[in-house]
């Protein structure tokens, strides 16, 4: 294993990290809550038994399956950002889990929680090793 990054180095990326997670807690709750609204009509405060007309009810429909798509990405950003800060507290956060090598600052600081090197992810990318795809 290469050696890590100091102490002092990964603090502006914990607080990123950090940050991040909070938006994302909070953006999953606002996309759930929204999700989870039965109707437009229960929505907008309306509670008339008016029959609603069948390209709303398609558009909501679209709406939510919408709605959660987004959600499942962003949990899943959620979680690799929640493994980023594991990875802090146990000071093996910019070493690549895959060769072990150092990633690049550039790389942390375009995408803060990724895990592997910029070689190893397009290889991934690529498919070799036949493991799932996904940004690490």
């Amino acid at each position: 294993m290469k050696a890590t990054m100091k102490v002092a180095e990964m603090k502006p990326f914990k607080v990123a990290l950090e940050a991040m997670r909070a938006r994302l807690r909070g953006d999953v709750t606002t996309m759930a809550d929204a999700a989870l609204r039965q109707t437009r009509s229960e929505a907008n405060g309306d509670l008339s038994s008016m029959p609603i007309h069948m390209a709303d009810i398609g558009t909501d429909a679209y709406e939510q399956e919408f709605t959660l798509s987004l959600m499942a990405s962003e949990e899943g950003t959620l979680e690799q950002v929640e493994e980023a800060l594991g990875r802090i507290r146990s000071k093996t956060y910019g070493i690549c889990e895959e060769c072990e090598g150092v990633i690049a600052k550039k790389r942390l600081e375009a995408i803060p929680f990724a895990s592997m090197c910029i070689r190893c992810a397009e290889k991934m990318e690529d498919g070799n090793g036949g493991r799932p795809r996904y940004p690490r």
